[in-house]
């Protein structure tokens, strides 16, 4: 049987050990057949098979995001407020996006309310509005929105959630999910066709940069059947690990229930990961941290009882599930090795973000088997002079610590990288910009912490080999071999080579998922 497709003429960049370089690759039905010079290639096609002159291209293996969140779509209605730095820019935008009903916008920076209290009444207009900031764990809500929801005051939740008051009563600030979610449940929500529309378009858009492959960090058993849905209609042109996102208030019954799906799959996606929120971020305090922040926050758990938490951390590795715990603080890094070290033999667990670790955790995440999934790309708010809320929160000794890619790297620690999208952007050229320099692509903040920097294949590798072994498919993924899935990347240019402002602009011209060309310039 000869290739249905072969590219050639290519630069090809295997990161197989046995044939690191060649210039083609065939393969039939989503598997690799041949992969080495044209000459040899071609022996395995036939007229029949399509031929891709792919002549000054460099393909690589499919490139991977390992934390991303293409189901919530819901957090990225409305205006995009990523490019605005002032609070009158965010108001301007606003403007453009009024009507009758509510004004959302997604993308909020902290810097644009100073060194101020967040407060959602310095929102310009009448209507009802409800902003997430760019980290999904913090939104504003006017008055006139917290008067839709009802909400006149605090409010208990299940985890270390918050409506902030003050002596006049809420801000509008709403700190971490359950709080966003009092003021979004009121807000008409998208129909069942609006959101899969979302869905698909998401996905193409990760596929014209490049991206063959996914870690949706929050699913549900409904994104199961959406899964179904869109790979029985031929519109989903991604593979995906989908997480079950467990909560402080997930009932234990429902856990039990949740892990007997753990071989839930299609031919493009599959479960058995279970995700946990240890605690929140540094920028409005919720990072667990072994010391207070600046402003004295950082002290608490997102999960009130953290024994709760390493409970279901064992439960679910009992069942064979693999581990992702979000710990973005010092402490909340120490709290997750624990659990992991507590519970049952399962696969390889990870942890998500690593903001700022202490020295004597470095070192336990390679000697405990844990993985490092990070996304260097979230430096992008920093100031030069450390004015930003990052900054200011941790201070210089924590902030000396941050996303150490490098002494983990070198300690043996597994490190794979992602966006955490809608947070930063999925373009991976932005992802390995900031792993390998650890600055802007255009310069205009870092580089931070330059002894943290990663070499070009590290952070090819981060997309790609070191995301197989860590799910587990060292054996048919992150490589270019013969037996292998056909997943590739196609780069104008050499990604591992370029610099800052390069990198950014190299065309990404084609891309392969399961032998299907979803994406060609």
């Amino acid at each position: 049987m000869s290739a249905d497709t072969a590219i050639l003429g290519a630069r090809v960049v295997t990161l197989d050990p046995r044939r690191p370089e060649a210039t083609a690759v065939a393969w039939r039905s989503g598997t690799i057949v041949a992969v080495g010079d044209d000459a040899s290639v071609r022996a395995a096609c036939d007229a029949r098979t399509e031929l891709i002159d792919a002549r000054g291209a460099v393909v690589t293996p499919g490139l991977v995001d390992a934390h991303i969140h293409p189901f919530h779509v819901e957090e990225t209605r409305g205006a995009d407020l990523t490019r605005c730095s002032t609070l009158a820019e965010v108001n301007a935008q606003l403007a453009r996006e009024r009507g009758n009903g509510w004004v959302l916008g997604w993308g909020l920076e902290y810097g644009v309310f100073g060194p101020d209290a967040i407060r959602g009444e310095q929102l310009a207009g009448e209507a009802p509005t409800l902003l997430t900031f760019m980290d999904g764990h913090t939104a504003v809500a006017s008055p006139a929105a917290l008067t839709a929801a009802g909400v006149t005051g605090a409010e208990p939740f299940a985890e270390s959630a918050a409506i902030v008051v003050d002596e006049r009563g809420p801000t509008g600030e709403l700190r971490e999910l359950a709080a966003i979610d009092r003021v979004r449940g009121v807000v008409p929500a998208l129909t069942e066709a609006e959101h899969r529309a979302r869905v698909v378009a998401i996905l193409r858009a990760l596929n014209a940069h490049g991206i063959t492959g996914a870690h949706a960090m929050t699913g549900d058993p409904p994104t199961f059947d959406l899964l179904r849905e869109l790979e029985d209609a031929d519109e989903l042109s991604v593979r995906l690990i989908v997480p079950l996102w467990q909560k402080p208030e997930t009932p234990w019954e429902s856990m039990l229930e949740q892990v007997r799906l753990r071989g839930e799959h299609g031919r493009l996606w599959r479960g058995g990961t279970a995700k946990f929120f240890i605690d929140g971020v540094i920028d409005s305090g919720t990072a667990w941290l072994f010391e207070p922040d600046a402003l004295g926050a950082g002290t608490d758990p997102f999960w009130p009882d953290p024994d709760r938490y390493a409970a279901a951390v064992a439960l679910f590795s009992e069942h064979g599930f693999q581990c992702a715990t979000h710990a973005v603080g010092d402490r909340a890094v120490a709290a997750a090795l624990d659990a992991y070290r507590a519970a049952p033999p399962g696969p390889m667990h990870r942890i998500e973000h690593l903001e700022t670790v202490r020295p004597q955790e470095l070192g336990r995440l390679a000697a405990e088997g844990v993985a490092a999934s990070m996304q260097p790309l979230h430096m992008q708010w920093r100031a030069d002079d450390g004015g930003d809320s990052w900054s200011r929160r941790l201070g210089p000794d924590r902030r000396a610590r941050a996303f150490p890619t490098r002494s983990l790297l070198d300690r043996g620690t597994l490190l794979v990288l992602g966006s955490d999208w809608p947070v930063a952007t999925y373009d991976p050229r932005v992802g390995m910009c900031w792993a390998r320099f650890r600055t802007a692509p255009d310069g205009a903040a870092g580089p931070f912490e330059r002894e943290q920097c990663l070499t070009g294949d590290e952070a090819l590798r981060g997309y790609t080999a070191n995301v197989a072994a860590l799910v587990g498919e060292r054996d048919r993924a992150g490589m270019l071999r013969a037996g292998y899935r056909a997943d590739l990347t196609g780069f104008g240019d050499d990604p591992r080579a370029l610099g800052p402002a390069d990198l950014l602009d190299v065309p990404i011209v084609l891309t392969v998922v399961d032998g299907k060309v979803v994406h060609q310039e």
